[in-house]
C-alpha cells in the first residue's frame, strides 16, 4: 500500500508536475484573496478565458504563448475599463461582452490558423506533459508574481479594502490597479501551461474563498488560502495518476470539496455556525 502511495514520486515528470503545480497555486491563491476582498471575482474569469486568441496567434507565429497570452488578458481588462468609462454600461456587463467576445475569437482562430497549440491543452492544461520551455516560463512568470505581490503586497491590501483611504494617503490608485491587472495577467499566463485557460477560474477565485470563510484577518486567510490551492494541487496529480483521470479536473475537483468543508464547518462564518447563531438569538427571546 506504501509503497503504491509513493509511487508517482518516483518518476522525474510526476515530480516536475508536483514543482510547477505548487508555484502556480501559489501565486494564483494569494491573487484570490485580493480578488475576493475587491469583489473582482468575473474579472478573473473573464482574463482567464479571454487569453485564448492571444494564445492561438503566439502559436501561429511561433511567439512565446506566455506573451500572446498576457497581451490578451490586459487586452480584455483594460477593453473592459473602457467601454466603462466611456458608456453606459456597468463593469461587469463590459467584462462580459468583451471576455466571451475574445473567447470566440479565439475558437474561430483555431479553425483558421495553423498552430501547434492543441485546444484541450488550452483549455485543460497538459501539467503531466509540459514541455522544459514552457515549465520555465511558468517558473519565471510565476516567480515574478511572487516577487511584485511580496513588494507591493501592503499598498494593494490597502487598495482592495478602502480605495478611497490609499488615495488619501498619497498612492497612485490607478497605478495600483493596472499593476493588479498585470499580476492577474501573469498568474493566468503561468496556470494555462497547468490547468487551462478554463480551470485556471477556480485557482483564482476558490482558494480566496475558502480563507474567506475560515479567517478574520488578510494574513490569515491568505495562509490558508495557499495552503488549501497547494494540497489541491498535491492530491489532484496524486489522485490523477491513481485513477487516470485528468489532473486538472482532479485539482479543482479537490479544491472544490475544501470549499464545501469550509462553508459548513467553518467556525465563525459556516452554516452550521449561523444556524446555531440562530438558534441562540431565538432561545434569547
Amino acid at each position: 500500500m506504501i509503497d503504491a502511495l509513493l509511487a508517482p514520486f518516483t518518476h522525474g515528470f510526476m515530480l516536475q508536475a508536483i514543482g510547477t503545480g505548487t508555484l502556480v497555486a501559489t501565486a494564483c491563491a494569494l491573487l484570490s484573496c485580493f480578488i475576493v476582498l475587491k469583489g473582482w471575482s468575473l474579472l478573473g474569469d473573464a482574463i482567464s478565458h479571454a487569453v485564448l486568441p492571444g494564445v492561438v496567434i503566439a502559436s501561429a507565429i511561433g511567439a512565446p504563448l506566455g506573451i500572446g497570452a498576457f497581451i490578451a488578458g490586459m487586452a480584455c481588462a483594460l477593453g473592459a475599463g473602457f467601454i466603462q468609462t466611456h458608456s453606459r454600461v456597468k463593469e461587469d456587463a463590459a467584462l462580459g461582452v468583451v471576455f466571451t467576445g475574445m473567447f470566440a475569437a479565439g475558437l474561430v482562430l483555431l479553425a483558421f490558423l495553423t498552430t501547434e497549440a492543441h485546444v484541450t491543452h488550452i483549455l485543460f492544461g497538459n501539467i503531466l506533459g509540459i514541455e522544459p520551455d514552457e515549465m520555465w516560463q511558468t517558473v519565471i512568470v510565476g516567480g515574478l508574481t511572487l516577487l511584485v505581490l511580496a513588494v507591493k503586497g501592503r499598498d494593494l491590501v490597502l487598495f482592495c479594502f478602502d480605495a478611497v483611504h490609499a488615495r488619501g494617503i498619497g498612492l497612485n490608485v490607478a497605478a495600483l490597479r493596472i499593476l493588479f491587472l498585470a499580476l492577474l495577467s501573469a498568474a493566468v499566463v503561468a496556470g494555462v501551461q497547468a490547468v487551462g485557460v478554463i480551470l485556471v477560474v477556480a485557482l483564482l477565485i476558490t482558494p480566496g474563498c475558502i480563507g474567506y470563510l475560515l479567517a478574520n484577518r488578510f494574513g490569515r486567510m491568505a495562509a490558508i488560502a495557499v495552503a488549501a490551492a497547494v494540497a489541491s494541487n498535491l492530491l489532484g496529480i496524486l489522485a490523477s495518476y491513481h485513477f487516470n483521470v485528468s489532473p486538472a479536473g482532479s485539482i479543482v475537483v479537490v479544491l472544490s470539496t475544501l470549499f464545501a468543508v469550509a462553508l459548513v464547518l467553518a467556525p465563525e462564518h459556516g452554516l452550521l455556525a449561523a444556524r446555531r447563531a440562530r438558534r441562540r438569538a431565538a432561545a434569547t427571546l
